[in-house]
């Protein structure tokens, strides 16, 4: 028999205190019911002796404390989970919002999810081909990786989500492929570009999406990526899937949190964000990956836009030190119409290597993709040289590496975000773009790899 208490003594913004509790638990459900029948959700943040803080998953407008009774059920925030759930569409706290039927559950998980053994993790080391040449073919990602997107204001992030949930595969892999997408936040046209993108290019049905709109409770948004990540974890180490999950906007999520902490009257730590941003932000990264002894995975993908396009922020400086690397759109590549919008000098996967090669990708991709950044790299100095003192200033070698620039931007970078480009192609016109500079010029690449691919007689059948 579950106790109810008529204890509610005082509510300030989404925080309840509920008094004269006994047994009560960190993270447990609450049920708060009022006299007219009517039933809101909360959960307890904080536990002092007979005294219970409860976080409001509504807005505490119109709630009557003096009538109202708090129900503690003993357990925490649960999904139900059931690979019925791909091909739909839910709400942030995991309530069906397409109108479909209720998920039958195989079980009911706890959204915390469990911490997972070090010692049981396997090494990420399996190419994920996501059809965009910036990421595919100079900042790979592996399967079991998280690698965040870092973007900013007005720059087409949600575009290039939409664009890898679309397109994301296992190359040479037999078993089932699965996206969980997490929206955080985003506006009611934000969602129905993600809805319709996937229903209209039939990636919805491999998709579970959950959508948390700018309306709704921001305290629901700290549930939403729990509720993806549970779902991925089911849909992985269950039903053996390899599982992407991509998550927009963790700065949403992150402002969230502060707003609880601000509420709680938390002693603030960097520009407001509570201390403990960095554990709460790692306790969802740290979901993903691969464990020895399962066939499925969990790869990440959280997008996050950085606030006054700072990398210094809090929420991109403490993702970066947790994750693998990061993506990062430029807005100068962006006004230049480049799309998707990538700066791939700054981007980087700390576990490119080990996804890429002979068996993986191509024999060359290593070699071309190091050739690649040096040469993009040498070609933007150009540029910059030549802005300054005239053409006049370079050599003619630096003609054409000021040349390769500006091919690499137009032809490679920006591809748009309706080509999905498989691997292949992709090494093929980073090899075409190399044709622009002398044969001299390639340091970075094994003589039998030019002699193949650069001058060999079977390399125009490769471009």
């Amino acid at each position: 028999m579950l106790k109810e208490y008529r204890s509610i003594s005082e509510v300030v913004g989404p925080l309840m205190l509920v008094e004269g509790v006994e047994n009560v638990k960190y993270n447990e459900l609450v049920e708060i019911e009022q006299a007219n029948g009517e039933i809101r959700q909360g959960k307890v943040l904080e536990v002092n002796r007979d005294r219970a803080l409860v976080q409001l998953f509504e807005v505490s407008q119109g709630l009557k404390i003096s009538t109202s009774k708090a129900r503690f059920l003993g357990k925490s925030i649960e999904l139900a989970v059931s690979e019925d759930m791909l091909g739909r569409v839910f709400d942030g706290m995991g309530k069906p919002k397409d109108g479909g039927a209720p998920i039958i559950p195989d079980r009911y998980a706890d959204i915390n999810g469990q911490p997972l053994n070090p010692a049981a993790r396997d090494y990420p080391d399996e190419f994920i081909q996501t059809g965009v040449s910036a990421i595919d073919g100079l900042n790979t990602l592996v399967r079991g990786q998280k690698l965040p997107v870092f973007s900013a204001s007005g720059l087409p992030h949600a575009n290039l989500a939409a664009q890898i949930a679309r397109q994301a595969k296992v190359l040479g892999s037999q078993e089932s492929f699965a996206v969980v997408f997490a929206a955080i936040g985003i506006t009611y046209e934000e969602a129905e570009f993600f809805v319709n993108d996937f229903r209209e290019t039939g990636a919805i049905d491999r998709t579970v999406l959950f959508m948390n709109l700018a309306d709704d409770p921001a305290i629901e948004r700290i549930s939403t990526p729990r509720m993806a990540l549970t779902a991925a974890e089911y849909l992985a180490f269950e039903k053996d899937m390899h599982v992407l999950v991509i998550m927009t906007d963790i700065t949403n999520y992150a402002e969230a949190l502060r707003e609880v902490s601000a509420a709680r009257k938390e002693v603030p730590g960097r520009r407001g964000y509570p201390g403990y941003l960095y554990t709460d932000l790692a306790s969802m990264y740290e979901r993903a990956g691969r464990i020895r002894g399962k066939k499925g995975s969990i790869t990440q993908i959280p997008i996050l836009t950085m606030p006054e396009d700072d990398k210094t922020h809090p929420i991109p400086d403490l993702t970066g030190y947790i994750t693998e690397g990061q993506i990062i759109l430029s807005r100068e590549l962006y006004k230049k119409g480049c799309n998707p919008p990538i700066d791939v000098l700054p981007s980087l996967s700390r576990l490119k290597d080990k996804g890429i090669g002979k068996g993986k990708t191509r024999e060359d991709h290593a070699d071309t993709m190091n050739q690649l950044f040096a040469a993009y790299a040498r070609g933007k100095e150009a540029k910059e040289l030549s802005a300054i003192l005239g053409d006049a200033a370079l050599t003619e070698v630096d003609k054409k590496y000021a040349k390769f620039a500006e091919e690499f931007e137009r032809r490679y970078v920006s591809q748009g975000f309706n080509a999905n480009r498989d691997i292949e192609e992709t090494l093929n016109i980073g090899w075409e773009l190399l044709k622009i500079l002398p044969r001299s010029e390639l340091k970075r690449i094994k003589d039998v790899y030019i002699e193949k691919y650069f001058d060999g007689a079977n390399s125009e059948e490769n471009v």
